[in-house]
């Protein structure tokens, strides 16, 4: 489509594909009303594999983006800006996203906006809304967990992270142990309710430790034995115990922060945010410091576009804008 003068309110699209989710948004930037999303989820490609095979990932990404995009194009004359997932990620599934808003850039000369993926869960919080800021963030996601005191868009410092698995890969792994599917977050969760937490004890990881760090590779261990000692029946159990021990985990380190850095606003973000034992257990602990707890909608927890787009609006409003040939792909990139 030939673009000429951009008439009208100005917009950006925004592109996620750093993992198995293709999505594309249009974020209205005066106003930030979210005017287009859409998502087409891998999960049922993925499932009989129990995880993410990145190939297939970006082949389904090749398929999906351009079926998305084709509804977009009513809004193209608007567009000031294409925003793009860029860091952190799949290589191969970011590259689908890069080279279609690279696309963008030069069909509709407009610049690129590269946008942090993790930066974009800290944003899901405030979809259409204004971000309130300072806040202390606990991201917790299939790639990622971390804790992080949030200044501003561009001043965010990185207080712990894990040793090795994440909370949300903990929980995916456990599922393929029992053979439950993809993801694993909502199908251990949906289990976990059947379960009795105290048939099974497991030692929460580094509860000895002063560090403020966090690790899974211990307790899936530990896991993986029951699982081999016991009769699916016990499988519900086993989950319920897994899930209270792997958030206990969170809690403790949690806690150990709080201690010299009382809360004042705090937010659980990422695709595992959505777990509500999780985010109870969260609850009781900030009781104790009256902080406010952030929490984004159910909807915008796993990879979307329009929480690249929400960041994408700090992003321009601060001139952190691209041309097509500077726009790296950094797949281990953190904050």
């Amino acid at each position: 489509m030939a673009v000429g003068k951009r008439v009208g309110t100005a917009m950006i699209l925004s592109i996620e594909s750093s993992c198995d989710d293709s999505s594309i948004a249009i974020t209205e930037i005066a106003t930030k009303k979210l005017i287009y999303h859409k998502k087409i989820s891998q999960e049922l490609e993925h499932s009989v594999y129990g995880g993410v095979v990145p190939e297939l990932a970006s082949r389904l990404h090749a398929e999906a983006l351009p079926r998305i995009l084709a509804e977009c194009e009513p809004w193209f004359d608007k567009l000031k800006a294409v925003a793009v997932t860029n860091e952190p990620g799949l290589g191969v599934t970011l590259i689908e996203g890069v080279t279609m808003a690279k696309a963008l850039s030069i069909s509709l000369n407009v610049p690129i906006i590269p946008i942090n993926h993790l930066k974009g869960h800290i944003y899901s919080l405030y979809i259409e809304q204004e971000a309130v800021l300072p806040l202390t963030v606990l991201l917790v996601s299939g790639g990622h967990t971390q804790l992080i005191e949030v200044e501003s868009y561009s001043v965010m410092h990185t207080v712990a992270t894990t040793m090795d698995d994440s909370y949300g890969e903990s929980f995916d792994k456990v599922a393929k142990m029992m053979s439950l599917g993809y993801p694993g977050g909502p199908l251990i969760e949906n289990i976990a309710m059947d379960g009795d937490v105290s048939r099974f004890a497991f030692t929460v990881p580094l509860w000895q430790s002063p560090l403020i760090a966090f690790s899974y590779s211990g307790l899936k261990n530990q896991v993986r034995l029951a699982v081999e000692a016991n009769e699916v029946s016990a499988y519900p159990h086993i989950a319920a115990a897994f899930q209270k021990t792997a958030t206990e985990h969170l809690i403790q380190k949690l806690k150990k922060y709080f201690k010299t850095n009382p809360p004042k606003r705090f937010a659980i973000v990422g695709g595992a945010s959505a777990n509500l034992y999780l985010r109870e257990s969260v609850t009781k602990i900030l009781a104790a410091y009256k902080a406010e707890l952030f929490l984004s909608e159910l909807k915008y927890c796993s990879d979307n576009a329009a929480m690249i787009g929400r960041a994408a609006l700090e992003a321009y409003s601060l001139g952190e804008v691209k041309s097509h040939n500077d726009i790296p792909i950094n797949p281990r990139c953190k904050l």
